[in-house]
């Protein structure tokens, strides 16, 4: 049947109520690639949405956010969108925007109309599941997803709001100000110990936002959306008291020898608790554009959900990185106190990475120069609070898509996959340190998730990703989440868990006490195996049983990430082994 008899005949049979024609606009234009966006007003209420692309010229590919692609002509002219799970509903009054990247050919870009299509009342959806089919066949994903986002409240440090759901943890650190004063309350303890290191946090806060932005529709369907805005939002408001002048930035709350030499309840803590910042003389461009990131990731998050906070986390985003651009500089060569737990390599990732997200919600050119110009060419290491090469590919091949970064993004995975320069455990955790080996091959599943939305590999990139979450997940013989599937740890070296409940004292010797912590520390990844799958599930063991914000982080969003390809019906089944990329 012709395509558009086909659409006919399925939106006639769905009752659209209306059609009106739109103008695609053209905000920014590279050599084969356009940045477009689609403004349509909603004149009456809908309950699932369709909008078809006419292009005056072929087109190779396109990539947005708002829908999903469900079908195209046989010209590559004519293409059919239809809404996400989560946004079918719009209100009368209210706007749809899509923006898009389209990839072409030819020497200008092809122009494009629209015609939008309210599906009616009908409680249609464009693909219809049942939740818990999506939770693979072996594991319950919503569960990880409702567990994971409570790990990060029991990680929270200030005044509890009123609707605290850790039942084991307090107000603490109220008293944490600046040197002048400021108040420098809230924001998540780093791990098992309670300092405030804010180069991982932001780095784990612009990972979960990227997972909540690419995969929203697996936290709708998890009933934990909610949940997750006010998870991330923890941080931000922290993150954004820290930033107390344009070109001032306090970087860490708490000393690290003072912190690990207490074991207790961050309730209980009475040690000082100096705060060290990044200014003019002693800059920290690393930092300054990863907490950069962090807003403007978040700022997409928020932007349709609360206009104003979303616009303030923006207004810092852009102070934030021009202070990086204006004051090159590794911030933990200008804060000492940093160096021996979160030493900073270079700056150059952080500037490619937080430009790329800058760019993304500024559509300002001079941020995807900077990003560019900072590119480090090459198979990158990893993912993690300390190099974002990978996720800067990923970034830049999805607004730019060039060869460049494609090819270094297939180079990464080949190290990665199995055959090549990384490691794996006999159970096949692709294994690249010791410390938090965990942490290291989940960030890359989510990286590989996100490459397999640009269209690269999809198939393997997503089978392996699938495969590393679900080592941890219990495939390791295991369960590596505390509170969650068979044989989970018990002991995580974690010292508010660890604590029996007040007033009972809790001192160093708890740290050797025999048998379970007195509380769950639901949803925490611990570090994970040695090489040898070889673990032990036992509090003092920080190297493989310590939990942290960035353990999480890059989990969390790559279970997202699997959960929703499942919802959408492109999640690869188990079909042999993985296949290693040349």
């Amino acid at each position: 049947m012709d395509l558009t008899l086909l659409l006919c005949a399925c939106t006639c049979l769905l009752g659209v109520s209306g059609q009106t024609t739109y103008q695609v606009k053209v905000l920014d234009n590279w050599d084969g690639r356009f940045h477009g966006k689609l403004t349509v007003p909603i004149t009456e209420a809908t309950n699932g949405w369709e909008v078809i692309l006419n292009f005056s010229r072929p087109v190779v590919k396109i990539d947005e956010w708002m829908g999903d692609v469900i079908a195209h002509s046989a010209d590559n002219k004519v293409y059919t969108i239809v809404n996400k799970q989560h946004n079918g509903v719009l209100k009368a009054g209210s706007e749809l925007g899509i923006e898009m990247f389209v990839t072409y050919t030819g020497a200008s870009p092809p122009t494009a109309t629209a015609t939008f299509m309210n599906l009616g009342t009908d409680n249609w959806t464009p693909s219809p599941v049942t939740p818990d089919a999506c939770a693979t066949d072996k594991y319950d994903l919503n569960e990880v997803l409702e567990k994971s986002i409570l790990f990060y409240e029991a990680q929270r440090s200030g005044k509890l709001p009123a609707d605290n759901r850790i039942p084991w943890r307090g107000d603490s650190a109220l008293t944490d100000h600046g040197a002048n004063g400021e108040d420098l309350t809230g924001g998540w303890y780093d791990a098992g110990d309670h300092v405030k290191f804010n180069f991982p946090m932001a780095y784990s806060v612009t990972s979960l936002a990227w997972g909540l932005l690419e995969f929203k529709d697996a936290y709708v369907s998890a009933g934990q959306l909610d949940y997750m805005y006010d998870s991330i939002k923890w941080p931000l408001d922290y993150l954004m008291k820290c930033h107390v002048a344009p070109n001032e930035f306090y970087v860490q709350v708490g000393d690290g020898g003072k912190d690990h030499s207490y074991w207790g309840r961050p309730e209980n803590m009475t040690m000082e608790r100096p705060a060290f910042k990044i200014d003019e003389a002693h800059p920290g461009s690393d930092i300054s554009a990863e907490t950069a990131a962090a807003f403007a990731a978040s700022y997409l998050v928020f932007h349709n959900k609360n206009a104003t906070y979303a616009n303030e986390l923006l207004t810092h985003a852009k102070q934030l990185f021009k202070f990086a651009e204006d004051f090159p500089g590794i911030y933990s060569n200008s804060v000492n106190e940093a160096a021996a737990y979160y030493r900073s390599t270079t700056y150059q990732d952080e500037m490619c990475w937080g430009g790329a997200w800058m760019y993304l919600a500024t559509k300002d050119p001079h941020y995807l120069q900077v990003a560019e110009a900072n590119y480090i060419p090459g198979a990158a290491w990893g993912q993690s609070w300390d190099e974002k090469n990978t996720g800067c590919m990923v970034l830049l091949y999805k607004v730019t898509n060039k060869t460049i970064y494609r090819q270094d993004i297939e180079a990464t995975f080949t190290d990665w996959m199995p055959g090549g320069t990384v490691p794996y455990t006999p159970k096949g955790l692709a294994w690249r340190l010791q410390w938090g080996s965990n942490r290291y091959s989940a960030n890359m599943a989510f990286m590989a998730l996100m490459a397999s939305q640009q269209g690269i590999h999809p198939a393997e990139y997503r089978k392996w990703a699938e495969s590393q979450i679900n080592y941890m997940l219990g495939d390791g013989g295991r369960s590596y989440v505390v509170g969650f599937g068979n044989n989970p740890p018990t002991q995580p070296h974690h010292r508010a868990s660890s604590c029996p409940a007040s007033p009972a004292p809790c001192a160093s010797f708890q740290l050797q006490q025999p048998g379970p912590n007195p509380h769950v520390l639901y949803g925490a990844l611990v570090g994970g195996p040695g090489q040898t799958d070889n673990y032990e599930d036992k509090r003092d063991n920080y190297v493989n049983n310590e939990v942290a914000c960035d353990y999480n982080a890059g989990f969390q969003s790559a279970v997202a990430g699997l959960k929703a390809f499942c919802m959408r019906g492109v999640l690869p089944k188990p079909s042999g082994p993985i296949t290693v990329l040349g």
